[in-house]
């Protein structure tokens, strides 16, 4: 099951029945799974606050940026299974592969199990939830301030769809002046349009000035 949580779907196992098995469904799973141990935990630990904002740190904390990076730090691009002809595993495919492990987990040692793992291994050693919440996560405004400033023009055009595990994958393209200058992933337009411009704003500030 672990093993599978790992296999990505360029490296199929084909069945009988012709479904090819990789770690999508698991992926599905854990995702369900994820959202549920974050939505607890959120609402104990926030007893005041309201539902809006409880929805927002959800979304923070297991927006697919996170989730890539908190993959990455745990070391989990080395157990990945591709096909030999993909060369480059990209960060979503590690993302994902977290999100499998979750459902991995849970059908292994149930849910209370996987919840104490969650919060105490991954929140509790991985993630600032006081740092989390206090971040400014509004790229977009940032961004169409900034354009505003120096008189630019900014637009997003969705360039790539795909489904995973029964998930939408959007890529949105991110242009200046009618130029591409950085590209976003999430499962939602608006949250790729978020990535994309914290791509590029991340970039431009740690671009050295003339």
């Amino acid at each position: 099951m672990y093993k599978l949580a790992f296999k990505h779907r360029s490296a199929a196992t084909e069945i009988k029945t012709g479904l090819k098995v990789s770690n999508e469904r698991l992926e599905y799973l854990g995702d369900a799974i994820l959202g549920a141990v974050i939505a607890d935990y959120l609402y104990k630990k926030f007893p005041f606050k309201d539902e809006g904002f409880l929805t927002d740190m959800r979304s923070k904390i297991v927006s697919r940026n996170r989730l890539n990076k908190l993959a990455q730090r745990l070391g989990m691009y080395s157990f990945i299974e591709t096909s030999s002809d993909v060369v480059h595993i990209n960060k979503d495919i590690i993302g994902n592969a977290f999100e499998a492990f979750v459902g991995a987990l849970y059908i292994d040692r149930g849910f209370k199990f996987t919840k104490r793992t969650i919060i105490n291994k991954v929140l509790g050693c991985h993630l600032d939830i006081d740092q989390i919440e206090s971040e400014q996560d509004n790229y977009k405004s940032m961004l169409f301030a900034h354009a505003q400033a120096e008189k630019k023009s900014v637009s997003f055009k969705v360039c790539k769809e795909e489904t995973f595990a029964h998930k939408k994958l959007y890529t949105v393209e991110l242009m200046i002046d009618a130029k591409v200058v950085a590209t976003g992933t999430d499962h939602s337009i608006k949250g790729a349009e978020q990535n994309a411009a914290e791509s590029f704003l991340k970039n431009f500030d740690n671009t050295p000035s003339e």
